[in-house]
């Protein structure tokens, strides 16, 4: 692209390839860099690097749209560099916002980068996406803090290269199809997990430097798993070199005096109306898909971006010019995004985290939706949580927190996520949440999952949970895998890795999860046994799935069409750490009407158990 049209394009909000025009680059022949900088109310921009030795050389303002250029001939690939931005407040150093790689916190030099020469291999596997629509397919994601899955004996980090054999076996031994990566961009602070970036084109020098992360994408890309990135729009860190204030007062930040800040969170809020931020943030979105080859982005933190009172008392929020608390800009911003990201990566998944109730998330944009392919249900996440955490026997009081989720299960296309957040600051883990003893623990946690994997949506689960980790997740600690070596542990696991893969492998789990085609209620209000039964159907298969929360067993009547049921999959096996009750393997049906059925099957349920069931064709 011409660079007069590429800064035109930027200033218009339009190029969602800004990252081929502002930053540093290496000139065709090689034998010198190009930097350019956006900062528009500077007084004066000059560079500063190993190629001056630190000292400063002055940058020249092409126009007044605010960038200004250099370009320095012995500049070379790896030198290190910064910007120094002068304005009435004095001079700061500053990184580049579209540097490729940076250095590891607390430093905080960008680093000159070329992306150009990995030599990738995906190919099969890139033209193999499309051919069957997402919505069809499976989707287990396994989500992971690449800084805290393991840490080495001295504390150090895995690098992004020997991830990409530990990790991509994992999941693929347990048997995950996407891993999601909470955020990679270059942050300075661990505490914040990643979700305070300082460089939103820079993927963190903490695990190694760019070229190992496109490896292991890769290496996940070798064996059918995709790749997910969390990323992070909705705000930014206060730290000086970042994008705070970046040429002495608010550019990247929002200037309205209530929506500057997210004041709980110490960070700032971009402008999302003006246009060169959002040519910068796509570019960032499409950046890793382009660059890295990433499969998909979960947006963060959306509802912080569409409600103007969102974490706001009366008083601190102005409302919109229709008087409504909806951000209207930061939702024109989203609909742009996804639009933007889907007609030139038409098989990136866009996935947002979202937690009230903003109808159309996942409504194309083009019927006046956000865009999204999937919302996280967060709804339903607490609800189940809040269930598995009461004592069984008041358990009946809280039933509707088991069947609410349907009442609108289609009205988004949802992921169930047991995420990071929800194995923190004191929540405790998954496993520790269930009610009851220690083994009781390891059955509800069974039961919970077998729920999770009939009930439709997507699945996610967080690091540490298809082991039992009991203790909270920290982000200084690697998982603490030698739980393992006890019992109920180690069979825990081998439960987690069967069901993964009974999911992957059954279309009726999966196929129809947008509507009730795919989904009917067999029992929805056995309130007193604290159970539920229902079918999931795709394509004329059809998957029985009967839950027991109960702390008791008995025998449960379901109505079911006539015919003999296989139980295809049953928690309360000894090899997962169950009792071995469920004797029989396969079921036939009585004729005894009941729930609106002819035919009945009655099967008899372990406390904290669940069966799935196949019926078996051409036998009646």
């Amino acid at each position: 692209m011409r660079e007069d049209i590429a800064e035109y394009l930027f200033h218009q909000g339009t190029n969602f390839k800004s990252y081929e025009y502002l930053g540093a680059h290496l000139t065709p022949d090689g034998k010198g860099v190009i930097f350019r900088v956006w900062a528009p109310s500077a007084k004066g921009v000059f560079l500063t690097g190993d190629f001056s030795g630190w000292q400063r050389l002055p940058m020249r303002r092409i126009n007044d749209g605010g960038i200004h250029e250099l370009y320095v001939e012995n500049a070379k690939e790896r030198d290190k560099y910064k910007f120094v931005v002068s304005s009435d407040k004095g001079d700061v150093e500053k990184s580049d916002p579209f540097a490729f790689y940076s250095e590891q916190a607390p430093a905080s030099a960008s680093i000159i980068y070329d992306l150009s020469s990995y030599d990738w291999k995906d190919g099969d596997y890139l033209s193999s996406k499309g051919k069957i629509s997402h919505h069809n397919l499976p989707m287990n994601i396994y989500e992971v803090n690449l800084g805290s899955f393991m840490r080495k004996d001295n504390g150090d980090y895995y690098t992004y290269k020997e991830y990409s054999h530990i990790l991509v076996n994992y999941c693929l031994k347990n048997g995950y199809n996407y891993v999601e990566f909470m955020p990679l961009t270059e942050f300075p602070f661990d505490g914040s997990w990643g979700y305070q970036v300082t460089g939103y084109f820079s993927a963190t020098s903490r695990f190694g430097e760019p070229k190992d992360f496109m490896a292991l994408i890769d290496a996940f890309h070798a064996v059918g798993i995709g790749v997910l990135l969390d990323w992070v729009p909705a705000h930014f860190p206060k730290d000086l070199f970042g994008l705070y204030e970046f040429d002495g007062g608010p550019l990247y930040e929002a200037h309205g005096w209530d929506r500057i800040e997210h004041k709980t969170w110490g960070t700032r809020k971009f402008d999302f109306g003006r246009t060169e931020i959002q040519s910068f943030l796509v570019s960032s979105a499409c950046f890793f898909l382009e660059k890295f080859h990433i499969d998909g982005i979960r947006v963060d933190a959306v509802a912080s971006m569409i409600y103007l009172d969102y974490d706001k008392k009366p008083g601190e929020w102005i409302p919109n010019i229709y008087g409504e608390n909806k951000n209207l800009e930061a939702i024109a911003f989203l609909q742009k995004l996804n639009a933007t990201v889907h007609r030139y990566f038409p098989n990136a998944i866009m996935i947002a985290e979202e937690s009230t109730a903003f109808a159309n998330i996942t409504k194309s944009v083009a019927d006046g939706g956000l865009g999204f392919d999937y919302k996280w249900n967060m709804g339903w996440m607490n609800d189940i949580l809040s269930y598995v955490s009461t004592d069984p026997y008041f358990r009946k009081y809280e039933h509707g927190k088991l069947t609410f989720s349907m009442v609108y299960a289609f009205s988004e296309k949802f992921i169930l996520p047991f995420s990071h957040d929800e194995v923190v600051h004191g929540k405790k883990s998954l496993l520790d949440k269930q009610f009851g003893s220690y083994e009781q623990k390891f059955a509800g946690n069974r039961a919970l999952i077998g729920f999770m994997f009939a009930h439709p949506g997507k699945k996610l689960n967080f690091m540490g949970t298809e082991f039992g980790q009991f203790k909270e997740w920290n982000y200084k600690e690697g998982l603490e895998f030698f739980m393992k070596d006890y019992p109920l542990h180690k069979k825990l696991s081998v439960f987690y890795r069967d069901i993964n893969k009974f999911y992957l492998s059954t279309p009726a789990l999966y196929g129809d999860d947008d509507g009730w085609d795919g989904f009917s209620w067999l029992d929805a209000d056995n309130s007193d046994y604290n159970s539920v039964a229902f079918e999931r159907k795709y394509k004329g298969e059809s998957v029985v799935a009967v839950v027991n929360f109960s702390g008791v067993d008995f025998g449960y009547r379901i109505g079911a069409d006539e015919g003999k049921y296989e139980v295809v999959f049953n928690s309360d096996l000894k090899k997962y750490g169950g009792y071995g009750k469920v004797g029989k393997k396969i079921y036939k049906t009585e004729k005894r009407e009941w729930g609106g059925r002819e035919n009945s099957l009655y099967i008899e349920m372990p406390s904290l158990s669940f069966v799935y069931l196949k019926k078996i064709k051409g036998v009646k």
